[in-house]
């Protein structure tokens, strides 16, 4: 008689390590950033940890949420920040318990422009803050998700170059891969998203990349491997082999430049990305021209592992997002930064598996890191660092619903 295996903690106190669940649903969205999770489903690497890893695409980040809260999906390919507004239930919507697994990648987004914006000679920084701020001139930039890595880095570039991204300009959510299409129609001057989709608007002579993620901080935190806390509470063997399996993965991505490009043509297949592998393998490898005649080799490029230092999950890092919605009246009130993150970010967890596959871990849990502004982030006073600001939205009403 063929019985279902248990999927209870319960059935696991004879210490055994196999995955309590053993097929998991996991989303992810059409990005190049997302490569360790498709290479660990498709290359055998979850297969090793005695996982099946359903691949589920995703329309938008919002969609995303909605499947993690609701236990459609396991586990995704997710936003930093998006996990953080769930677990501190911002917008109004409920609170909901979650849990940071591991990051996935650092750098690798990009802030572009229109052909418009191009044609008139606004090129550079100070040109297009010399327009932003002449009268009547009122530009629309689109973002991915109002809680998401992408607002925050839109937001922090823009203050930066004295634009403040609440007051002088209009902000709108867009999926990553409909951001060409929004340019090409006229609806939006400008975008910042992830990978391919900088490049691809580039490739298309839809306008140009005018500042990448990297610049605005090198090496920072991006895409995470997300799930609620319920998630890994009953399935705990299940997280940690699922954790395993990308970390090989990522590992493996990283071994050569031959393996980056045959990612790229992994990724550039109908289920995952569906565009041409010339718009994803360039900057996979740190190729990078931006549509001006300025090429270069990107020296804090896409990377997934970086012998780990990609993957561990930050306590820093969690906490930068909180300060960062607190700055922008996301936050009416300051949360208990180090306990939120603590809470979230499976340090532990991430550690158990990270030595089980012998990749090195960082004994801290902060960094320290200098950003655009010359301003430097290490987690030490997240209170007075959200205030430190010049430009800050900490005492506007909040500007946007994170359900959008």
């Amino acid at each position: 008689m063929n019985t279902a295996p248990p999927t209870t903690p319960l059935a696991w106190v004879n210490g055994s390590d196999a995955p309590e669940k053993p097929s998991l649903n996991i989303g992810f969205m059409a990005l190049t950033d997302c490569a360790s999770v498709v290479v660990a489903a498709t290359q055998g690497f979850a297969q090793l940890q005695g996982l099946t890893l359903n691949l589920q695409r995703q329309a938008s980040w919002a969609g995303t949420r909605d499947k993690l809260a609701s236990g459609e999906l396991d586990a995704a390919h997710c936003l930093y920040g998006l996990v953080y507004a769930m677990h501190l239930g911002m917008g109004g919507a409920v609170a909901n318990d979650m849990a940071v697994l591991m990051g996935l990648n650092q750098n690798a987004q990009a802030i572009n422009l229109s052909p418009e914006l191009q044609r008139k000679g606004v090129t550079s920084p100070e040109a297009l803050a010399r327009l932003v701020h002449q009268r009547g001139a009122r530009l629309t930039f689109a973002q991915t998700f109002p809680t998401g890595t992408h607002a925050m880095w839109l937001y922090y570039w823009l203050a930066s170059q004295g634009i403040h991204p609440l007051h002088d300009v209009d902000s709108v959510v867009v999926p990553p891969a409909q951001m060409v299409a929004h340019l090409q129609a006229g609806r939006i001057d400008g975008f910042c998203a992830g990978e391919p989709w900088s490049a691809d608007a580039v490739g298309q002579n839809q306008g140009f990349t005018l500042a990448t993620s990297q610049s605005i901080w090198p090496d920072h935190p991006e895409k995470v491997l997300a799930s609620t806390r319920a998630f890994v509470e009953h399935y705990p063997n299940s997280a940690r082999a699922l954790v395993k399996a990308i970390l090989a993965a990522s590992r493996f991505i990283e071994q050569s430049a031959e393996n980056r490009r045959g990612t790229a043509q992994l990724l550039s297949g109908r289920a995952y990305l569906d565009t041409p592998v010339s718009n994803i393998e360039p900057r996979l490898l740190g190729d990078y021209h931006d549509g001006l005649g300025n090429r270069w080799q990107d020296r804090h490029a896409l990377r997934v592992h970086d012998q780990g230092r990609a993957n561990l999950p930050y306590l820093s890092d969690g906490m930068w997002f909180m300060t960062q919605f607190r700055r922008w009246g996301l936050l009416r009130e300051d949360p208990d930064y180090l306990a939120v993150a603590t809470r979230v970010q499976q340090l532990a967890l991430y550690r158990e598996a990270a030595q089980a596959v012998g990749v090195p871990c960082a004994d801290a849990p902060m960094r320290s890191s200098l950003l655009i502004d010359g301003i430097r982030w290490d987690g030490s006073d997240p209170h007075a660092y959200a205030r430190s600001f010049r430009l800050h939205a900490l005492d506007d009403a909040p500007h946007m619903r994170v359900g959008s």
